[in-house]
Protein backbone atom coordinates (compact mmCIF):
# COMPACT_ATOMS: atom_id res chain seq x y z
CA UNK A 1 0.00 0.00 0.00
CA UNK A 2 1.24 3.09 -0.67
CA UNK A 3 1.77 6.45 1.13
CA UNK A 4 2.34 9.68 1.25
CA UNK A 5 6.11 10.77 2.88
CA UNK A 6 4.00 12.63 6.03
CA UNK A 7 2.09 9.99 6.26
CA UNK A 8 -1.61 10.63 4.86
CA UNK A 9 -2.31 6.27 4.82
CA UNK A 10 -5.48 5.27 3.80
CA UNK A 11 -7.11 3.62 6.66
CA UNK A 12 -8.09 0.12 7.48
CA UNK A 13 -10.85 0.41 9.68
CA UNK A 14 -13.85 -0.23 8.35
CA UNK A 15 -16.17 2.33 10.63
CA UNK A 16 -13.83 5.47 9.29
CA UNK A 17 -16.33 6.48 6.64
CA UNK A 18 -19.13 6.96 9.41
CA UNK A 19 -18.08 9.68 12.12
CA UNK A 20 -20.61 8.89 14.07
CA UNK A 21 -20.08 5.48 14.89
CA UNK A 22 -15.97 6.28 14.77
CA UNK A 23 -17.01 8.60 17.59
CA UNK A 24 -18.54 5.78 19.66
CA UNK A 25 -15.57 3.80 19.11
CA UNK A 26 -12.73 5.89 20.14
CA UNK A 27 -14.81 6.45 22.96
CA UNK A 28 -14.72 3.07 23.59
CA UNK A 29 -11.51 2.21 22.59
CA UNK A 30 -10.45 5.13 24.98
CA UNK A 31 -11.82 3.23 27.95
CA UNK A 32 -10.32 0.08 27.16
CA UNK A 33 -6.68 1.75 26.82
CA UNK A 34 -7.77 3.42 30.13
CA UNK A 35 -8.12 -0.30 31.94
CA UNK A 36 -5.04 -1.15 30.18
CA UNK A 37 -3.01 1.42 31.35
CA UNK A 38 -3.95 1.35 35.27
CA UNK A 39 -4.03 -2.53 34.70
CA UNK A 40 0.31 -1.90 33.44
CA UNK A 41 0.77 0.17 36.33
CA UNK A 42 -0.18 -2.57 39.08
CA UNK A 43 2.19 -4.66 37.04
CA UNK A 44 4.59 -2.08 37.89
CA UNK A 45 3.74 -1.81 41.53
CA UNK A 46 3.94 -5.79 41.75
CA UNK A 47 7.46 -5.74 40.78
CA UNK A 48 8.43 -2.61 42.83
CA UNK A 49 6.34 -4.53 46.22
CA UNK A 50 8.25 -7.83 45.73
CA UNK A 51 11.83 -5.90 45.62
CA UNK A 52 9.85 -3.71 48.66
CA UNK A 53 9.04 -7.05 50.44
CA UNK A 54 12.26 -8.48 50.44
CA UNK A 55 13.51 -5.24 51.39
CA UNK A 56 11.68 -5.13 54.59
CA UNK A 57 12.64 -8.91 54.97
CA UNK A 58 16.68 -8.19 55.06
CA UNK A 59 15.55 -5.10 57.43
CA UNK A 60 13.70 -7.26 60.05
CA UNK A 61 16.96 -9.62 59.96
CA UNK A 62 19.06 -6.90 60.31
CA UNK A 63 17.02 -5.07 63.11
CA UNK A 64 17.50 -8.44 65.10
CA UNK A 65 21.10 -8.80 64.86
CA UNK A 66 22.07 -4.80 65.01
CA UNK A 67 19.32 -3.30 66.99
CA UNK A 68 21.08 0.60 65.92
CA UNK A 69 21.70 -0.33 62.30
CA UNK A 70 19.86 1.99 59.39
CA UNK A 71 18.40 1.46 56.17
CA UNK A 72 21.29 1.46 53.43
CA UNK A 73 20.68 4.32 51.31
CA UNK A 74 23.63 6.32 50.40
CA UNK A 75 21.59 9.37 49.68
CA UNK A 76 20.24 9.11 53.20
CA UNK A 77 22.44 8.30 55.02
CA UNK A 78 20.23 8.73 58.56
CA UNK A 79 17.18 6.95 57.83
CA UNK A 80 15.63 4.47 60.05
CA UNK A 81 14.84 1.06 58.62
CA UNK A 82 11.39 1.18 57.13
CA UNK A 83 8.23 0.25 58.62
CA UNK A 84 6.05 -0.37 56.11
CA UNK A 85 6.53 -0.95 52.30
CA UNK A 86 6.09 2.57 50.84
CA UNK A 87 9.46 3.99 51.74
CA UNK A 88 11.22 1.10 49.67
CA UNK A 89 8.34 0.77 46.52
CA UNK A 90 9.36 4.38 46.36
CA UNK A 91 12.87 3.82 46.10
CA UNK A 92 12.64 1.29 43.57
CA UNK A 93 10.58 4.17 41.19
CA UNK A 94 13.19 6.45 42.21
CA UNK A 95 16.07 4.59 41.59
CA UNK A 96 19.12 4.04 38.78
CA UNK A 97 18.58 7.50 36.91
CA UNK A 98 16.05 8.69 38.92
CA UNK A 99 18.69 8.85 41.51
CA UNK A 100 20.78 11.40 39.47
CA UNK A 101 17.16 13.71 38.22
CA UNK A 102 16.63 13.89 41.79
CA UNK A 103 19.65 15.48 42.80
CA UNK A 104 20.09 17.57 40.20
CA UNK A 105 16.79 19.13 41.73
CA UNK A 106 18.25 19.18 45.12
CA UNK A 107 21.62 20.43 44.07
CA UNK A 108 21.13 22.27 40.72
CA UNK A 109 23.87 21.70 37.91
CA UNK A 110 27.38 21.98 39.37
CA UNK A 111 29.72 25.12 38.66
CA UNK A 112 32.65 23.18 38.13
CA UNK A 113 33.32 19.48 36.80
CA UNK A 114 36.73 18.18 38.35
CA UNK A 115 39.07 16.71 36.07
CA UNK A 116 39.15 12.96 35.91
CA UNK A 117 35.31 12.93 36.16
CA UNK A 118 34.09 10.14 38.47
CA UNK A 119 30.70 8.12 38.63
CA UNK A 120 31.30 8.24 42.56
CA UNK A 121 31.35 12.55 42.45
CA UNK A 122 28.05 14.41 42.36
CA UNK A 123 29.45 16.60 39.65
CA UNK A 124 28.79 13.49 37.01
CA UNK A 125 25.24 14.39 36.84
CA UNK A 126 26.09 17.08 34.84
CA UNK A 127 25.18 14.46 32.08
CA UNK A 128 21.73 15.06 32.60
CA UNK A 129 19.29 16.98 30.47
CA UNK A 130 17.47 19.86 31.98
CA UNK A 131 13.65 19.28 31.57
CA UNK A 132 12.88 16.69 33.13
CA UNK A 133 14.26 17.69 36.77
CA UNK A 134 12.86 21.26 35.89
CA UNK A 135 9.90 19.91 35.90
CA UNK A 136 9.66 17.66 38.94
CA UNK A 137 11.14 21.39 40.60
CA UNK A 138 8.15 23.03 39.40
CA UNK A 139 5.66 20.47 40.70
CA UNK A 140 7.60 20.04 43.84
CA UNK A 141 6.64 23.11 44.97
CA UNK A 142 2.68 22.43 44.80
CA UNK A 143 2.36 19.32 45.85
CA UNK A 144 3.26 17.59 49.20
CA UNK A 145 5.67 14.77 49.77
CA UNK A 146 9.65 16.10 48.59
CA UNK A 147 10.60 15.91 44.77
CA UNK A 148 11.03 11.89 44.69
CA UNK A 149 6.92 11.75 45.26
CA UNK A 150 6.80 14.61 42.79
CA UNK A 151 8.72 12.78 39.78
CA UNK A 152 6.74 9.77 39.96
CA UNK A 153 2.85 11.53 39.95
CA UNK A 154 4.70 13.13 36.79
CA UNK A 155 5.47 10.55 35.41
CA UNK A 156 2.31 8.46 36.07
CA UNK A 157 0.17 11.57 34.46
CA UNK A 158 2.54 12.06 31.75
CA UNK A 159 2.19 8.16 30.66
CA UNK A 160 -1.29 8.87 30.30
CA UNK A 161 -0.22 11.95 27.57
CA UNK A 162 1.81 9.19 25.99
CA UNK A 163 -0.29 6.41 25.55
CA UNK A 164 -3.44 8.76 24.53
CA UNK A 165 -0.64 10.80 21.60
CA UNK A 166 -0.09 6.79 20.47
CA UNK A 167 -3.44 6.01 20.31
CA UNK A 168 -3.67 9.33 18.29
CA UNK A 169 -1.00 8.97 15.47
CA UNK A 170 -2.37 5.60 15.33
CA UNK A 171 -5.47 6.56 14.68
CA UNK A 172 -5.22 8.72 12.37
CA UNK A 173 -2.73 6.22 10.02
CA UNK A 174 -4.63 3.12 10.28
CA UNK A 175 -8.48 4.08 12.32
CA UNK A 176 -9.41 3.16 15.91
CA UNK A 177 -9.16 -0.38 16.11
CA UNK A 178 -5.33 0.11 15.30
CA UNK A 179 -5.09 3.12 17.80
CA UNK A 180 -6.66 1.07 20.46
CA UNK A 181 -4.04 -1.76 20.08
CA UNK A 182 -1.38 1.24 19.97
CA UNK A 183 -2.39 2.13 23.22
CA UNK A 184 -2.22 -1.54 24.76
CA UNK A 185 1.01 -2.04 23.95
CA UNK A 186 2.28 1.22 24.89
CA UNK A 187 1.03 0.23 28.17
CA UNK A 188 2.50 -2.97 28.65
CA UNK A 189 5.45 -3.29 26.31
CA UNK A 190 7.87 -4.19 29.41
CA UNK A 191 9.41 -0.71 28.17
CA UNK A 192 6.95 1.19 29.60
CA UNK A 193 8.25 0.87 33.32
CA UNK A 194 9.61 4.23 32.57
CA UNK A 195 6.19 5.81 32.27
CA UNK A 196 6.57 5.03 36.70
CA UNK A 197 10.02 5.43 37.13
CA UNK A 198 11.56 8.65 37.78
CA UNK A 199 13.05 8.74 34.41
CA UNK A 200 13.22 11.43 31.62
CA UNK A 201 11.66 9.00 28.69
CA UNK A 202 8.07 10.05 29.71
CA UNK A 203 8.73 13.55 28.85
CA UNK A 204 10.73 12.75 25.91
CA UNK A 205 7.91 10.43 24.38
CA UNK A 206 4.94 13.44 25.06
CA UNK A 207 7.15 15.86 22.85
CA UNK A 208 7.87 13.13 20.49
CA UNK A 209 4.80 11.75 20.02
CA UNK A 210 3.52 15.62 19.57
CA UNK A 211 5.97 16.35 17.02
CA UNK A 212 5.38 13.69 15.08
CA UNK A 213 1.43 14.60 15.17
CA UNK A 214 2.00 18.42 14.55
CA UNK A 215 4.17 16.89 11.31
CA UNK A 216 1.22 14.70 9.96
CA UNK A 217 -0.76 18.08 10.41
CA UNK A 218 1.50 20.17 9.29
CA UNK A 219 1.97 22.34 11.53
CA UNK A 220 5.70 23.41 11.22
CA UNK A 221 6.39 25.76 13.94
CA UNK A 222 4.14 23.55 17.00
CA UNK A 223 6.74 20.44 15.77
CA UNK A 224 9.63 22.83 15.83
CA UNK A 225 8.92 23.79 19.42
CA UNK A 226 7.62 20.22 20.41
CA UNK A 227 10.88 18.57 19.42
CA UNK A 228 13.41 21.49 20.84
CA UNK A 229 11.43 20.69 23.86
CA UNK A 230 12.56 17.01 23.35
CA UNK A 231 16.26 17.65 22.46
CA UNK A 232 16.44 19.36 25.90
CA UNK A 233 15.13 16.23 27.52
CA UNK A 234 17.40 13.62 26.38
CA UNK A 235 20.19 12.87 24.23
CA UNK A 236 17.87 10.88 22.20
CA UNK A 237 15.52 13.78 21.50
CA UNK A 238 17.78 14.61 18.46
CA UNK A 239 15.79 11.90 16.32
CA UNK A 240 13.46 13.90 16.23
CA UNK A 241 15.56 16.49 14.37
CA UNK A 242 16.07 13.50 11.62
CA UNK A 243 12.01 13.33 11.42
CA UNK A 244 11.76 17.34 10.90
CA UNK A 245 14.20 17.68 8.16
CA UNK A 246 12.89 14.82 6.70
CA UNK A 247 8.97 16.01 7.01
CA UNK A 248 10.69 19.41 5.25
CA UNK A 249 12.15 17.70 2.64
CA UNK A 250 8.98 16.43 1.25
CA UNK A 251 6.91 19.20 2.01
CA UNK A 252 9.39 21.53 -0.13
CA UNK A 253 9.99 18.97 -2.86
CA UNK A 254 6.01 18.25 -2.93
CA UNK A 255 4.51 21.85 -2.46
CA UNK A 256 7.22 24.14 -2.26
CA UNK A 257 6.19 24.68 1.42
CA UNK A 258 9.46 26.67 2.24
CA UNK A 259 7.85 27.63 5.71
CA UNK A 260 8.31 23.96 6.72
CA UNK A 261 11.83 24.44 7.17
CA UNK A 262 10.94 26.24 10.93
CA UNK A 263 10.53 22.75 12.25
CA UNK A 264 13.85 21.36 11.33
CA UNK A 265 15.81 24.71 12.68
CA UNK A 266 13.79 25.17 15.57
CA UNK A 267 14.13 21.28 16.57
CA UNK A 268 17.68 21.28 17.61
CA UNK A 269 17.69 23.99 20.08
CA UNK A 270 16.91 22.57 23.01
CA UNK A 271 20.15 20.43 23.41
CA UNK A 272 21.87 23.30 21.32
CA UNK A 273 20.72 26.13 24.39
CA UNK A 274 21.79 23.57 27.03
CA UNK A 275 25.55 22.92 25.87
CA UNK A 276 25.78 26.38 25.53
CA UNK A 277 24.16 27.11 28.91
CA UNK A 278 26.47 24.37 30.78
CA UNK A 279 29.74 25.90 28.92
CA UNK A 280 29.33 28.60 30.78
CA UNK A 281 27.80 27.37 34.09
CA UNK A 282 31.66 25.50 34.61
CA UNK A 283 34.09 27.81 32.72
CA UNK A 284 34.41 25.03 30.60
CA UNK A 285 33.90 24.13 26.25
CA UNK A 286 32.27 20.51 25.92
CA UNK A 287 31.92 19.71 29.12
CA UNK A 288 29.06 17.79 28.73
CA UNK A 289 31.18 15.20 26.43
CA UNK A 290 33.58 14.89 29.00
CA UNK A 291 31.56 13.99 31.64
CA UNK A 292 30.15 11.27 29.09
CA UNK A 293 33.23 10.55 28.40
CA UNK A 294 35.16 10.16 31.56
CA UNK A 295 32.33 9.59 34.21
CA UNK A 296 30.10 7.35 32.36
CA UNK A 297 32.18 5.43 30.25
CA UNK A 298 30.79 5.87 27.10
CA UNK A 299 32.10 5.62 23.69
CA UNK A 300 31.09 4.34 20.47
CA UNK A 301 30.92 0.71 19.53
CA UNK A 302 28.48 0.45 16.20
CA UNK A 303 26.73 -2.49 17.75
CA UNK A 304 29.35 -4.22 18.54
CA UNK A 305 28.74 -4.09 22.35
CA UNK A 306 25.41 -5.10 21.93
CA UNK A 307 26.23 -7.85 19.23
CA UNK A 308 28.61 -9.47 22.04
CA UNK A 309 26.74 -9.43 24.67
CA UNK A 310 23.86 -11.05 23.00
CA UNK A 311 26.59 -13.56 21.43
CA UNK A 312 27.33 -13.94 25.53
CA UNK A 313 23.80 -14.31 26.61
CA UNK A 314 22.94 -17.06 23.97
CA UNK A 315 26.08 -19.12 25.12
CA UNK A 316 25.91 -18.93 28.70
CA UNK A 317 22.16 -17.55 29.91
CA UNK A 318 22.43 -17.41 33.66
CA UNK A 319 25.74 -15.30 33.64
CA UNK A 320 24.74 -12.00 33.33
CA UNK A 321 21.08 -10.46 33.76
CA UNK A 322 21.59 -7.27 31.98
CA UNK A 323 23.51 -9.05 29.14
CA UNK A 324 20.23 -11.52 28.76
CA UNK A 325 18.03 -8.49 28.72
CA UNK A 326 20.55 -6.90 25.95
CA UNK A 327 19.68 -10.05 23.59
CA UNK A 328 16.11 -10.24 24.12
CA UNK A 329 16.07 -6.15 23.46
CA UNK A 330 18.24 -6.74 20.27
CA UNK A 331 15.93 -10.10 19.09
CA UNK A 332 12.91 -7.80 20.05
CA UNK A 333 14.34 -5.35 17.90
CA UNK A 334 14.64 -7.50 15.07
CA UNK A 335 10.87 -8.58 15.16
CA UNK A 336 9.89 -4.88 15.17
CA UNK A 337 11.72 -3.59 12.31
CA UNK A 338 10.40 -7.28 11.04
CA UNK A 339 6.64 -5.30 11.61
CA UNK A 340 7.90 -2.27 10.21
CA UNK A 341 8.86 -3.83 6.67
CA UNK A 342 5.52 -5.84 6.49
CA UNK A 343 4.05 -2.64 7.01
CA UNK A 344 5.37 0.54 6.17
CA UNK A 345 5.28 3.94 8.29
CA UNK A 346 5.35 7.78 6.87
CA UNK A 347 9.03 9.06 5.98
CA UNK A 348 9.13 10.77 8.75
CA UNK A 349 8.43 8.05 11.38
CA UNK A 350 10.88 6.22 9.58
CA UNK A 351 13.88 8.88 9.80
CA UNK A 352 12.85 8.81 13.89
CA UNK A 353 12.95 5.63 14.18
CA UNK A 354 16.48 4.78 12.73
CA UNK A 355 17.87 7.59 14.75
CA UNK A 356 16.38 6.71 17.72
CA UNK A 357 17.82 3.05 17.26
CA UNK A 358 21.05 3.95 16.27
CA UNK A 359 21.70 6.03 19.35
CA UNK A 360 20.57 3.07 21.42
CA UNK A 361 23.05 0.59 19.34
CA UNK A 362 26.31 3.17 19.21
CA UNK A 363 27.54 3.15 22.80
CA UNK A 364 30.18 0.54 24.60
CA UNK A 365 28.47 0.72 27.66
CA UNK A 366 24.42 1.02 27.94
CA UNK A 367 23.30 -0.38 24.76
CA UNK A 368 20.00 -2.11 23.62
CA UNK A 369 17.79 -1.65 26.11
CA UNK A 370 13.67 -1.88 26.57
CA UNK A 371 13.14 1.80 27.27
CA UNK A 372 14.95 2.71 24.29
CA UNK A 373 12.60 0.01 21.98
CA UNK A 374 9.78 1.74 24.07
CA UNK A 375 11.38 5.32 22.93
CA UNK A 376 10.67 4.06 19.17
CA UNK A 377 7.14 3.48 19.58
CA UNK A 378 6.00 3.88 16.01
CA UNK A 379 7.15 0.40 15.69
CA UNK A 380 4.24 -0.75 18.12
CA UNK A 381 1.53 0.85 15.90
CA UNK A 382 3.15 -1.31 13.22
CA UNK A 383 3.41 -4.15 15.17
CA UNK A 384 -0.39 -3.08 16.26
CA UNK A 385 -1.16 -3.54 13.00
CA UNK A 386 0.21 -6.92 11.94
CA UNK A 387 -1.52 -8.67 14.94
CA UNK A 388 -4.93 -6.65 14.21
CA UNK A 389 -4.14 -8.24 10.51
CA UNK A 390 -2.43 -11.16 10.70
CA UNK A 391 -2.24 -12.81 14.20
CA UNK A 392 -5.45 -11.27 16.07
CA UNK A 393 -5.72 -15.16 18.07
CA UNK A 394 -2.20 -14.10 19.54
CA UNK A 395 -3.39 -11.11 21.15
CA UNK A 396 -4.31 -12.50 24.14
CA UNK A 397 -1.01 -14.10 24.99
CA UNK A 398 1.09 -10.88 23.76
CA UNK A 399 -0.67 -9.17 26.22
CA UNK A 400 -0.03 -11.74 29.03
CA UNK A 401 3.84 -12.17 27.85
CA UNK A 402 4.01 -8.00 28.32
CA UNK A 403 2.37 -7.95 32.01
CA UNK A 404 4.71 -10.91 32.97
CA UNK A 405 7.81 -8.99 31.01
CA UNK A 406 6.60 -5.56 33.04
CA UNK A 407 6.59 -7.29 36.65
CA UNK A 408 9.52 -9.46 36.13
CA UNK A 409 11.81 -6.10 34.75
CA UNK A 410 10.67 -3.50 37.21
CA UNK A 411 11.55 -6.10 39.81
CA UNK A 412 15.17 -6.90 38.35
CA UNK A 413 15.82 -3.49 38.12
CA UNK A 414 14.55 -3.12 41.59
CA UNK A 415 17.28 -5.14 43.00
CA UNK A 416 19.88 -3.64 40.79
CA UNK A 417 20.34 -7.13 38.85
CA UNK A 418 20.64 -5.38 35.63
CA UNK A 419 21.16 -2.40 34.31
CA UNK A 420 18.21 -0.54 33.00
Amino acid sequence: MMTTALGETPMFDPIANDPATETVAWKRALRRAGFAYLYSRICVAIGAALVAAELRADANVMEEKFPFAQFADPDYPHSQIPKNAARPMLDVLTSWDGVWYLRLVRLGYPHRVLPNADYDRYDARAAFFPAYPMLIKGVDRVLPGGADVASVFINLLLGIVVVYIAGLIARHLFGVNIGERTMVLMSLFPGSFVLSFAYAEALLLVFAGACLLFLLQRQWVLAGVAAALGTATRPNGLALVAACAVAAFFAIRERREWRSLSAPLLAPLGFIAFQLWLDARTGERGVWFRVQREAWGEGTSYGATAISNSIKALSDPLTSPTKTITAVSLITMVYLLWFLYKQRLPAIFNAYIAVVLLLMLLPKTVTARPRFLFTAFPLLIVSAVWFERNRREWWPYIVGACSAGLVGLTALYGVRGAIP
